[in-house]
């Protein structure tokens, strides 16, 4: 019997993420069904592999001021303790209180859609949160400090070269204040992360960047609780 290889199943796993991000680029000419594949495969990754207690939808966020953000290709949310969530059709509306990261989802990057999705994630940050104790069987919990909410972006393929390098920081750069991307996969080439020691982007270029990309991001959302 062949023995299990986990480096092979992560293996695959990013390559069956890569080869669908690929056909979505080269299967469908519409800009927004492109756009709405591709989003899908992302979306799928998480939903699989994050931790049970938290869901991953293409929605708007809101606050208790009735404010609202762009649509988010990518919003990883608690479901265990926001009840309220609105869905009508395909449209998704969470509470901010909920939200742990977003992310936009295209095919490639470059300088003017890093810009778009920053302020698109800045519309996220932007909205009031408020913080209230947690009544439970044994008493209640006391109110939570409020959570960083995670920025980033997710495409397969980046349009500098080498594709992950100095002009792609100084795009990501632009914006380190609420649009900032916190983490994000070129599937095609590798993940990056922002060390907020240094202020400064890591680029790791590996074989198997969504994989790589997912465990960080994983635990990420464990530490946010």
């Amino acid at each position: 019997m062949a023995e299990w290889s986990l480096s092979q199943l992560l293996g695959s796993l990013h390559s069956e993420i890569q080869g669908r991000l690929a056909i979505a680029r080269a299967s469908f000419a519409h800009p927004g069904t492109k756009g709405d594949a591709t989003e899908g495969v992302w979306l799928e990754l998480l939903q699989n592999h994050l931790p049970e207690r938290y869901q991953a939808t293409k929605a708007h966020v809101v606050d208790s001021n009735g404010n609202f953000s762009h649509q988010m290709d990518v919003v990883v949310f608690d479901r265990q303790y926001s009840p309220f969530i609105f869905r009508f059709n395909d449209e998704v509306i969470v509470p901010a209180e909920s939200v742990y990261a977003v992310f936009e989802a295209k095919q490639s990057a470059d300088a003017a859609m890093v810009k778009y999705a920053q302020e698109k994630v800045a519309s996220v940050r932007a909205l009031h949160r408020t913080s209230l104790p947690i009544p439970h069987a044994g008493g209640v919990y006391p109110a939570k400090a409020l959570m960083p909410i995670l920025g980033g972006l997710l495409t397969l393929e980046s349009g500098w070269t080498p594709a992950l390098g100095d002009s792609f920081e100084k795009a990501l750069l632009a914006d380190t204040g609420a649009g900032r991307f916190d983490v994000g996969c070129v599937a095609a080439h590798g993940h990056f992360f922002l060390d907020k020691t240094s202020g400064s982007y890591s680029f790791v270029n590996e074989n198997k960047p969504a994989t790589a990309f997912l465990l960080p991001c994983s635990s990420s959302a464990e530490r946010c609780r």
